[in-house]
């Protein structure tokens, strides 16, 4: 059927039943080739008529099997675009697949909810090799516009309600707009298959960690015992949490060597007359040793951790003579050093158990230490358990950091490779935070090899490129 004579009859779309909700699902699995403007009508017919852009897979599937139970994963229509998309798209059909996702978002499609695979629509497009068409980009911006928008929503204490809460199936049934009449029905875009069971989600990782665990909590991780692991690791002593460890020994370099090289210079080729630098999180020391090897004039060092300022004076680090340790949160001890009009070349932030939410406080009191000339950087971790999370991050980092006058430019650096290697999970994946896997699938490691990885509780990194970022006031 030629393409005009197919939008034309969907047209008439108005008069039109379906079957069951189960019909937005279909029409997102692509049936039928090409994707052409009648795919566009139909889903907005389908949303207009009040199914939600978020009716997932498993409650069709809940529904259909008169189940009671709520789902615990959410495969969602914008998971099965993902899913179907042909790999072999016209130019035509990549712009009718953005407009669908597009919609989806306009009605209130999610970013990040995660399918019986633990995969968000981005983790699949990933996955397919498809992270180059524009849907994939839409779904990052996407997670953008919901990050501020929750951010928002947090500051008023305002409750959130899911379009799917109390749904009635029935009201669907045979729902139809009878202010038209029409003389064919719509294009049939659905399978022509039954609705399936989602897939045993056993192969889920391991939830998420409890609000008040050490990795979650700032008090709870400071009232932890920490344990070094040799020089490959420091840990939480009973549950084996990472908080550090020596694969991160590249990144800090690229660290230190942007603290020194970026901010000790006043002009391009004028040295400053005093370097002071301020590293927060101490760790295994890793950036600090890098930051004595250059020799500044002072070298702050903010550590709130009893077992590792422990480690701090027993190595000998109170007693150099150009360091200056901040015992305690740097929450606390910040303000101190704004107070006594204390300004630093290069800030670099590491710690553990916080959220961006604190960085964001962070660079309240960064902008008033920095000298104008001064560069900030930080251990980027931000959602790196998930490739297209850590990207949304990178979008938000750089806009909260303009609002200061900010500029932040990332230099993408790959990780090691052994960093995917996980004999004790193998093929599963894993991340802190989300419990999420490797985004672009990576398999592990088969034979059960040792990992960098068999020290610590769950690998906390799955991306394949680190993103290194530098901060510098917009004029510098």
């Amino acid at each position: 059927m030629a393409k005009d004579s197919l939008h034309i009859i969907v047209r008439y779309y108005s008069a039109v039943t379906f079957s069951n909700m189960s019909d937005l699902h279909d029409l997102c699995k692509f049936p039928q080739r090409p994707i052409t403007d009648a795919y566009v009508d139909n889903l907005k017919y389908y949303l207009k008529n009040g199914i939600p852009a978020t009716y997932t897979v498993e409650e069709a599937y809940n529904y259909d099997n008169g189940i009671e139970e709520e789902p615990t994963t959410t495969t969602t229509p914008l998971h099965l675009i993902c899913t179907h998309v042909p790999k072999d798209l016209t130019a035509d059909e990549v712009g009718i697949v953005s407009q669908l996702v597009e919609i989806l978002f306009e009605y209130g499609a999610g970013w990040c909810f995660t399918d019986v695979d633990n995969k968000t629509p981005g983790c699949i497009l990933i996955k397919r090799g498809l992270q180059d068409l524009p849907i994939y980009q839409q779904i990052v911006d996407a997670g953008v516009r919901a990050e501020l928008l929750l951010r928002k929503v947090g500051e008023y204490d305002m409750e959130v309600i899911s379009d799917t809460e109390d749904l009635d199936h029935e009201a669907f049934v045979g729902v139809a707009n009878k202010t038209e009449t029409a003389s064919e029905e719509a294009v049939d875009l659905r399978a022509k298959t039954s609705p399936e069971k989602p897939h045993n989600a056993s192969n889920v990782d391991q939830e998420d960690d409890a609000p008040d665990a050490p990795s979650q909590n700032q008090q709870s991780y400071l009232n932890t015992k920490l344990e070094y692991v040799n020089d490959d690791a420091l840990v939480t002593k009973d549950r084996k949490d990472g908080v550090m460890m020596s694969w991160e020994s590249d990144i800090m370099q690229l660290g230190a060597n942007t603290l020194f090289k970026k901010g000790a210079y006043i002009e391009k080729n004028e040295l400053d007359s005093e370097i002071n630098i301020l590293n927060i999180g101490f760790g295994m020391g890793i950036i600090d040793t890098m930051i004595q090897q250059q020799h500044p004039t002072m070298h702050y060092i903010c550590e709130a951790h009893p077992d590792v300022i422990e480690k701090l004076r027993t190595d000998g680090w109170f007693a150099k003579p150009n360091v200056k340790i901040l015992a305690g949160r740097w929450q606390d001890e910040l303000p101190k050093l704004l107070t006594q009009g204390t300004f630093f070349n290069g800030i670099y932030y590491d710690t553990f158990s916080e959220h961006y939410s604190d960085m964001l406080e962070l660079f309240d009191l960064v902008v008033g230490l920095l000298k104008p000339h001064g560069v900030f950087s930080f251990f980027n971790g931000l959602g790196a358990d998930r490739q297209v999370v850590y990207q949304v991050y990178r979008k938000l980092v750089e806009l909260d950091l303009e609002n200061y006058g900010l500029v932040c430019k990332f230099t993408d650096v790959d990780v090691p490779e052994t960093l995917f290697k996980d004999g004790r999970n193998s093929g599963s994946g894993s991340g802190s935070g989300s419990g999420s896997s490797a985004d672009d699938d990576r398999d592990g490691d088969k034979d059960g090899d040792a990992s960098v990885w068999d020290n610590v509780k769950r690998s906390y990194w799955s991306c394949p490129t680190y993103y290194h970022p530098e901060v510098k006031f917009i004029d510098f």
